[in-house]
């Protein structure tokens, strides 16, 4: 039996991009239109086990349920299982403030991902195509876009792949009308209300009259660009490897060798937009590198700090200047704080005692001691008497005098007796609680990092 040119181009599409193979179910999202009953077809007709999976938003009164009894129907004829699910799609957008449109997409995606585990199925198929690739490339060029947003929809993304790509939506219509398939028409993608209908209905139409290959010429650029685009994320990451260190759980990144860079803010854009950085604070931050230190930009879940060398990404997931980290009531005679980190003994003061000089470790006169004791975070206006000085001074100016990043600064752990600050973890202890020849039980305590 010999297969349609139409269904050859996707099924060479598939195989070329290892979207799909014959190892387990699909999930494929079916609205009832004609693309999505395309690709359910296709798939269907390719071999692959599908699931059939339709989603109710809820935004067209009879019509969407219109759309849904239809779909069922057409997964009954066709012998597949069929899955449903119904949302409040206004009210969901309202609650989280976004569009009617982003928040058809988060429940429809999540709740596909939700029956790809249910089922176990090797992916999602959606029924994006030629066309709607084309329309992507001017919807980003209009909201403004870096080259991700040129090279419009990719065939995969995750589990979510698009078969039809390929095709048009002119050869999709062809396709269904030679095999007498029959769909439904959503009223609404004839209404110039939505952006993505506009450039459909509207720019695209005096774009043709201009050029009436500009569909093809635009998905060729669409093409050419994602070629291009791999050069670009290979330079990006060797870039990365070269500029970007790792300590724990912070990247610096070091300010003269970004300065370096042929383009600082391609890099920082490519490097900080997963973390939730947008264009703007992008350049803000390429504005900071030449200011002074301590200037903080914040995304969702992350901030970047601008310190004198470097600019610093942590996640904000913290605690507070000030914040108790651990109390302690009562002592054994040896054991260990901070989750093990943190390890202390208790002994008799005897000349076979030896003072470490390593700053890891601090020792005191226990007696001397008010519990119970704190392990907290410095704050603004904290003093200490460092060991060997008598009076006290700020914590911010010894910081200072020390060089401490304002990561390290807000790393910084103080042991506290009463209020009292007696020790700055694996720095320098305080002076009023050192060990003389008047006492009797010293308290060792070692700082692991």
């Amino acid at each position: 039996m010999s297969v349609s040119p139409f269904l050859q181009s996707i099924h060479e599409f598939v195989e070329d991009k290892k979207l799909l193979d014959k190892s387990g179910p699909v999930i494929v999202g079916v609205s009832g239109g004609a693309d999505s009953i395309a690709l359910l077809h296709v798939l269907k007709s390719l071999g692959y086990s599908c699931i059939v999976c339709h989603c109710n938003f809820n935004l067209r009164g009879e019509e969407s349920l219109r759309d849904r009894n239809f779909t069922r129907q057409i997964a009954f004829e066709w012998n597949l299982p069929f899955e449903e699910i119904s949302f409040d799609a206004s009210c969901y957008a309202m609650t989280n403030n976004v569009s009617v449109e982003m928040a058809c997409r988060q429940l429809r995606y999540d709740w596909f991902e939700e029956k790809r585990k249910q089922y176990r199925a090797q992916a999602i198929a959606v029924a994006h195509h030629r066309d709607d690739s084309v329309e992507t490339l001017l919807l980003n060029l209009i909201r403004g876009t870096g080259i991700a947003g040129l090279t419009s929809m990719k065939p995969r993304n995750g589990f979510v792949v698009r078969p039809l790509l390929t095709v048009s939506r002119k050869d999709i219509e062809s396709y269904l009308s030679e095999h007498g398939v029959s769909y439904v028409v959503d009223c609404t993608n004839l209404e110039s209300v939505y952006i993505r209908n506009k450039i459909r209905l509207q720019v695209l139409p005096l774009l043709r009259s201009i050029n009436p290959s500009v569909d093809h010429s635009i998905y060729s650029s669409i093409l050419n660009l994602r070629e291009v685009e791999s050069v670009y994320k290979a330079a990006i990451h060797e870039q990365e490897q070269n500029v970007l260190e790792y300590k724990g759980e912070y990247i610096y990144i070091p300010v003269e060798k970004l300065k370096q860079l042929p383009s600082p803010k391609a890099f920082l854009f490519e490097f900080l937009t997963p973390y939730g950085f947008v264009s703007e604070q992008i350049t803000e931050i390429i504005s900071s590198c030449g200011g002074i230190s301590g200037k903080v930009f914040l995304s969702r879940n992350y901030r970047i700090v601008k310190d004198r060398e470097y600019l610093i990404l942590e996640s904000q997931e913290r605690e507070e200047a000030g914040t108790v980290v651990e109390k302690i009531e009562s002592l054994e005679e040896c054991g260990t704080l901070l989750h093990g980190n943190l390890l202390y003994r208790c002994l008799d003061n005897d000349e076979t005692y030896c003072f470490s000089r390593d700053k890891s470790y601090a020792c005191f006169d226990l007696d001397k001691l008010v519990f119970p004791l704190i392990i907290r975070r410095w704050e603004t206006g904290d003093r200490f008497t460092p060991f060997g000085m008598r009076g006290s001074r700020k914590l911010s100016d010894y910081f200072r005098d020390k060089k401490y990043s304002l990561i390290d600064k807000a790393n910084a752990l103080l042991l506290c007796s009463g209020n009292t600050i007696i020790w700055i973890l694996g720095e320098r202890a305080a002076d009023g609680y050192r060990v003389t020849v008047d006492t009797k039980r010293i308290i060792e305590f070692k700082y692991e990092k």
